[in-house]
């Protein structure tokens, strides 16, 4: 017979959410930083120093951040999994029971539901509790490395876009250049990230620009309300 496959887009879910999630907080947070400090009348100097910074701190706190966060669902799934074997081990008969009250639940007749359970129970009865009880598998399990690698490094690349603009562009081109190139990023990167996972591109698009445009507006003001009290 033939072996049928097929491609799902759940399986990039690992890797595209921090790689999103980091590329957009690289390029928002970076620019945000430079409009601000821009904008209060800062040297050109000032403004590559603060999104030097902002590049190597927020991609060093994004790999933390993930890491930490991955690490603590990877700490509750190992906690769950080993709870399960440890109930598997004392009453194998209730646990055979409770899988065939999810087969059940899920369309099975009840003879069918209490074979197909035994049949898992037979094989490897971890794994089907694992799977069917816990909904944990290896697509959706936490990997901890992966996120902190990936949201650093896309993160870090990002950053690199805005400040890149405010090296080249004078100092009087600053504010208004690195906004314009950040919203354009942020579009496309919201219909990159809306394309990979299914979504809408142009809702995804849509709602990534409208958020970066609030978050350098805000900065701005900032900078300018300080800059003239300076």
């Amino acid at each position: 017979m033939r072996r049928h496959v097929e491609t799902h887009l759940v399986n990039r879910i690992g890797w595209l959410r921090a790689g999103v999630l980091g590329a957009n907080d690289g390029i928002l947070s970076t620019a945000s930083l430079i409009v601000g400090v821009a904008s209060a009348s800062s040297s050109k100097i000032a403004v590559m120093v603060a999104g030097l910074a902002g590049l190597v701190a927020g991609a060093m706190s994004m790999a933390a951040g993930e890491y930490v966060s991955v690490s603590s669902q990877a700490d509750t799934e190992a906690a769950d999994i080993a709870k399960e074997a440890a109930e598997l081990k004392a009453d194998p008969e209730a646990e055979t029971a409770e899988l065939a009250l999810l087969y059940q639940g899920r369309g099975l007749s009840p003879g069918l539901a209490l074979q197909v359970a035994q049949e898992m129970m037979a094989g490897d009865a971890l794994a089907a509790h694992i799977r069917d009880e816990l909904g944990i598998t290896p697509t959706l399990a936490a990997n901890p490395v992966q996120a902190g690698l990936v949201s650093a490094a896309t993160f870090a690349t990002g950053a690199a876009l805005p400040l890149a603009v405010a090296g080249l562009l004078p100092e009087a081109g600053v504010v208004v250049g690195v906004s314009v190139a950040t919203l354009l990023a942020l579009v496309a990167l919201g219909a990159l990230g809306a394309r990979a996972g299914g979504a809408g591109v142009l809702r995804g698009a849509a709602r990534v620009a409208l958020w970066g445009a609030l978050a350098m507006l805000a900065t701005a003001v900032v900078g300018w309300v300080f800059g003239t009290l300076a």
